[in-house]
C-alpha cells in the first residue's frame, strides 16, 4: 500500500509568499520601494549622457566620419557617441518595460511577486554589468542590449510586481495604495543620480569618464537592496480585509464600478483605449522631458548656472563640471517631484476622482509646458524648476493615479493584468516622447538655432499632445453593463488554489511581526531616500541661489 505525500510547495512559489494571519502589511511596502527605488534609477540616466559622449575624447566629443553608417557606429571603437544615439537606450527601458509587463502580467499573477522581484533583480543589475562591459569595449550595441533589452524587462517585472499586492493589502485606500506601489520608481532618480555623478568623479582619470566602473558598483548595490526587497513580499489570503474595515455598501459615483470586467472584455472598450491613449500623451511629453533634463538645463542657461553670462558652448571644461553637478541635483529634484507627485496625486484623486485628476493634469501641463520657453528667455531658474517640477509631478502622478482609473472602470479582480496591457502605451511613449526631444534638438541645432533656444518648438509640440491626451480623458464614460462579468466567472477568478492554501502551507517559522522588524525595513529604504532628499535639497539651493 503506497501513501502519496504533496510535495512542499517550492521556496519561489507564490504559496510559500501568502502571509500568516499575524503578518503586519505595513511591511509590504518598504519591500516595494527596496525593488523601485533601484529600477527608478532608469529616470537618472541622462547623468551619463554627456560623459558617455565623450568617452573617448575624454575632454570633448570625437565626432565619428560623416560617411559611417548605422551599423559602424554601433562597433566603431575611435569615435564618440550622439546623445541621441544614447537615448535610445533610454526609450528601449519602457519599451520593454511595458511590453514585459504586458506579456508576463498574467505569469507573475500565478509565479507571485517574490520570484518576479528576484527576476527583475537578475535583469536590471545583470543589464548594468552587460553595459559596463559595453562602455569599456566602446560598443553601443552592448549598451542598448544590456541596460536597454535585458534591464527594460528587469524595469517591467519589477514595476508591476507589487502593484496588485498593496491594493490588495489596502483595500480600503485604494488610491494610497497605487500612489505607494509606484512612487519608489520616480524616486529611484533622487539617489542613483547624485551617486552615480559622485562614483564618475571617484572613477573618472585622464583616460577614462569612470562611467564603466560606476555600473559596476551599482549593479552591486541594487543587487542587495533588489534581492531583499523581493524575499519580503508577502500577499494576502483570499477574503482578508483590515480589521475593522467594512467595505462601502454603495458606490460613491456613477464613475466606480462595483462589478468586474474579463481582461478580453476590457481591452475591447472604449474606456480602455481612451484611457490608453491619455496615458500614452501624458507619458510622451513628460518622459520627453525628463530623459533630456540634465542636457536640456545645462544648454538652455549656461554658464548663468554657475553665475556667468556665458553660452554653454563657451565653457571651459571645469566649468562644464560645475554645472554638471548642477544639472545632477536638477535632476534628482524631478525625482523628487516625481515621487512626491505619484503619492500626493493618486491619494488626492480618492477624494477628486480619477477623471478629473487626469483633466488637472492635461490643463495646467498645457500651460506650463507653453510657458516654459519663455520661462528660461528670464534669465531666472527659479520658475524654470518651479515650472518643470510641477510638470513632472503630474507626470508622476499619471502613472500612480492610472492603477486606481482601472479599477474603477473595471473593478478589482482583473486589475492587475488589465494594468499589465495599459502600461503598452508607456512603451509606445518612450519612443514618441524621446524622440521628439531628441531629434528635434538636433534639428534646431543643425539648422544654426544655439543651444539655449534648441527646446522651444519642442515644448509647444508636447503642450498640444496634452491637448490630445485633455479630449481623449473627457471622452471617458463608465463601462456598460452588457461588459460586466457573470457572478459564476467572478467567483470562478476569485477561487484561485494557490489562493486558498491553508494555514498548513505558510512557513511556520513566521510568527507575529515584531514592531521593530518594521521599523528596520521601513529604515533599510527611508535612509537612503532621506540621504537622497538632503542631497537633493543642498544641490537645489545652489541650483536656485
Amino acid at each position: 500500500m503506497s501513501v502519496s505525500i504533496a510535495a512542499e510547495p517550492g521556496f519561489f512559489s507564490r504559496e510559500r509568499t501568502i502571509a500568516a494571519p499575524t503578518f503586519n502589511r505595513w511591511l509590504v511596502p518598504p519591500a516595494a520601494l527596496a525593488i523601485h527605488l533601484c529600477i527608478g534609477m532608469a529616470y537618472g540616466f541622462s547623468v551619463f549622457w554627456l560623459p558617455l559622449s565623450r568617452a573617448v575624447g575624454i575632454t570633448q566629443s570625437v565626432a565619428c566620419p560623416a560617411e559611417m553608417g548605422f551599423f559602424g557606429s554601433l562597433v566603431a571603437t575611435g569615435c564618440d557617441w550622439k546623445i541621441s544615439q544614447l537615448g535610445w537606450m533610454y526609450t528601449l527601458f519602457f519599451v520593454l518595460l511595458g511590453c514585459s509587463a504586458a506579456i508576463w502580467g498574467g505569469w507573475l499573477e500565478r509565479a507571485g511577486p517574490r520570484k518576479a522581484g528576484l527576476v527583475s533583480a537578475l535583469c536590471w543589475c545583470g543589464g548594468l554589468l552587460i553595459s559596463a562591459l559595453g562602455v569599456s569595449l566602446h560598443q553601443l550595441w552592448m549598451l542598448w542590449l544590456g541596460s536597454g533589452v535585458i534591464g527594460g524587462i528587469g524595469l517591467g517585472l519589477g514595476y508591476i510586481s507589487p502593484v496588485s499586492t498593496l491594493i490588495k493589502w489596502f483595500p480600503d485606500r485604494r488610491g494610497m495604495a497605487t500612489g505607494m506601489a509606484i512612487m519608489g520608481f520616480g524616486g529611484g532618480a533622487m539617489i542613483g543620480a547624485p551617486l552615480a555623478d559622485w562614483l564618475m568623479r571617484q572613477f573618472a582619470t585622464p583616460t577614462s569618464v569612470g562611467v564603466w566602473q560606476t555600473f559596476v558598483a551599482m549593479a552591486a548595490i541594487y543587487a542587495v537592496f533588489m534581492v531583499a526587497g523581493a524575499l519580503g513580499y508577502r500577499v494576502p489570503r483570499e477574503g482578508w480585509k483590515p480589521a475593522g474595515w467594512t467595505p462601502p455598501a454603495v458606490n460613491r459615483s456613477a464613475m466606480v464600478s462595483s462589478q468586474n470586467v474579463d481582461l478580453g472584455v476590457a481591452t475591447r472598450t472604449p474606456q480602455f483605449w481612451l484611457i490608453w491613449a491619455a496615458l500614452c500623451l501624458n507619458v510622451s511629453a513628460g518622459i520627453g522631458v525628463i530623459g533630456m533634463a540634465s542636457p536640456m538645463l545645462q544648454e538652455m542657461f549656461g554658464g548663468r548656472l554657475i553665475g556667468l553670462d556665458i553660452p554653454f558652448g563657451q565653457l571651459d571644461a571645469a566649468q562644464k563640471a560645475q554645472i554638471a553637478a548642477i544639472a545632477a541635483g536638477f535632476t534628482g529634484l524631478l525625482s523628487l517631484c516625481n515621487i512626491g507627485g505619484r503619492f500626493l496625486w493618486a491619494t488626492s484623486s480618492d477624494k477628486l476622482g480619477r477623471k478629473l485628476t487626469f483633466a488637472i493634469f492635461f490643463l495646467l501641463g498645457i500651460v506650463l509646458y507653453a510657458a516654459v520657453p519663455t520661462l528660461a528667455g528670464l534669465g531666472t531658474t527659479l520658475l524654470f524648476v518651479l515650472a518643470m517640477g510641477i510638470i513632472i509631478s503630474m507626470y508622476g502622478g499619471g502613472f500612480s493615479t492610472v492603477p486606481a482609473y482601472l479599477a474603477d472602470m473595471f473593478g478589482t479582480k482583473m486589475v492587475g493584468a488589465i494594468h499589465g496591457r495599459l502600461l503598452t502605451a508607456w512603451a509606445t511613449a518612450g519612443i514618441l516622447g524621446p524622440v521628439l526631444v531628441n531629434y528635434l534638438r538636433e534639428y534646431q541645432l543643425a539648422s544654426g538655432l544655439p543651444n539655449a533656444q534648441a527646446y522651444n518648438q519642442t515644448m509647444y509640440i508636447l503642450a498640444g499632445l496634452l491637448v490630445l491626451g485633455l479630449i481623449c480623458n473627457l471622452l471617458v464614460r463608465p463601462v456598460a453593463a452588457r461588459h460586466h462579468m457573470a457572478e459564476e466567472k467572478t467567483a470562478a477568478v476569485a477561487a484561485r488554489p494557490e489562493a486558498q492554501a491553508s494555514l498548513a502551507t505558510t512557513p511556520t517559522a513566521e510568527r507575529a511581526t515584531a514592531p521593530v522588524l518594521v521599523v528596520l525595513a521601513w529604515a533599510a529604504v527611508g535612509l537612503p531616500l532621506a540621504v537622497g532628499v538632503a542631497i537633493t535639497l543642498q544641490k537645489t539651493a545652489i541650483l536656485l541661489h
